[in-house]
């Protein structure tokens, strides 16, 4: 990790951006609300919607290629940046429970707090988020790509929810991003290991 920097000092650093405004995109901020897992606001005043500009650069050419895919449709972002310190206290919940698995320890950092991830889904032409088969952090079995062949033939997941995640992912993965195995929301812009070994994390 190449050191920290405080999200307060990024107002005018040019390697991060903000996205609100973004073409094709809505903000949704899950932990800048009370609708989240834990049930309050994580973010308070410090609630922007940032990313790192290669991810930023990533996000808009996903959205671009929703548009050509599906006109009218948006790609909605339930989280951007996520300092560490609010990665600890989500870490803090968890970190005893099976759910872990779904939170990065920060110890090693999230990707989220180096800008370099997006927690997102699809919304159609009327701003109703396509379903999914479940919601955002969703901490059960039914959120995990890497079991849903197996969700579907227990009738957990229908192939339309499939197909909704299908054209998410493949969004996702044209604009430059690649997901993750526990989580259908979940995309990161580069190399795990190469963010945390090349980028500095964001307090």
């Amino acid at each position: 990790m190449m050191g920290t920097i405080r999200l307060e000092e990024l107002e005018n650093h040019s390697e991060y951006v903000s996205i609100a405004g973004m073409a094709g995109v809505r903000l949704d901020l899950r932990y800048a609300s009370d609708d989240n897992f834990v049930g309050r606001d994580l973010y308070g005043p410090s609630a922007h919607a940032l990313l790192h500009r290669e991810a930023a650069r990533r996000l808009a050419r996903a959205a671009r290629e929703l548009a050509s895919r599906r006109a009218g449709y948006r790609l909605r972002v339930f989280d951007a940046l996520r300092p560490g310190r609010v990665q600890r206290v989500l870490w803090d919940i968890v970190k005893d429970t099976p759910q872990r698995i779904y939170v990065a320890d920060p110890a090693r950092g999230s990707i989220h707090s180096f800008g370099m991830a997006v927690d997102i889904t699809v919304e159609d032409g009327q701003g109703r988020e396509l379903d999914m088969g479940t919601g955002f952090d969703d901490f059960t079995e039914r959120a995990q790509p890497q079991r849903e062949a197996e969700m579907r033939e227990r009738g957990l997941l229908s192939d339309a929810q499939l197909d909704n995640r299908l054209l998410l992912r493949g969004c996702m993965v044209a604009g430059g991003f690649r997901g993750i195995a526990t989580e259908w929301w979940h995309f990161e812009a580069a190399d795990r290991d190469w963010v945390r070994a090349h980028m500095r994390l964001i307090e």
